[in-house]
């Protein structure tokens, strides 16, 4: 999936999601984001702390806010975009849906990536958002056997290694969405 792809994290925080992908897949580049020049500086960080584990990919932070001019700033397009967890916050949603439309819109092959759990109404006031701008989305609630079945035994409480005793299914299952243009 990642192979010879550029990938954009957004909203990264200190960069897991992106550093993973630049340890373990073969991406040619991968950029790590978020819209707080604090953060953006741990992500720097933590990019040389790990830089000898990328192997050929090119691994970059990006300080990047949801809203503003983004295509002007990367001056490419990216294959993936990927987000974990960036749609709890209901005044970012607009925003963040017109990042993500500018930047599908640069290639009609590239696709968004997010994870993240329902908390309520605030995923789908976001894939409202993402609608509005035209977007397609694609939700997937099992979309790994592994990680379904964990949710499942989660879910029954019961006394099992495995236990999750405050598991909430509404604010820790991440779904997975795929937006494309």
């Amino acid at each position: 999936m990642f192979r010879n792809k550029r990938v954009l994290e957004l909203g990264s925080g200190y960069g897991l999601a992106g550093l993973s992908i630049a340890a373990c897949t073969d991406a040619a580049e991968v950029v790590i984001s978020d819209g707080n020049p604090q953060v953006v500086d741990y992500i720097q960080k933590n990019i040389t702390a790990n830089v000898g584990s990328f192997e050929d990919t090119k691994v970059t932070s990006l300080l990047l806010r949801w809203g503003q001019d983004v295509v002007g700033q990367l001056g490419h397009n990216f294959d993936l975009i990927i987000a974990a967890d960036c749609t709890f916050f209901k005044e970012f949603h607009a925003d963040l849906a017109y990042t993500l439309k500018s930047l599908l819109a640069l290639c009609k092959a590239s696709q968004a990536i997010f994870f993240s759990p329902k908390r309520g109404t605030t995923l789908d006031l976001f894939l409202r958002a993402v609608n509005s701008h035209g977007l397609h989305v694609k939700i997937h609630e099992n979309y790994n056997s592994h990680v379904w079945d964990l949710h499942r035994k989660f879910m029954e409480h019961d006394s099992c290694a495995c236990a999750w005793p405050n598991y909430d299914e509404e604010h820790c299952y991440p779904l997975l969405i795929i937006i494309s243009s």
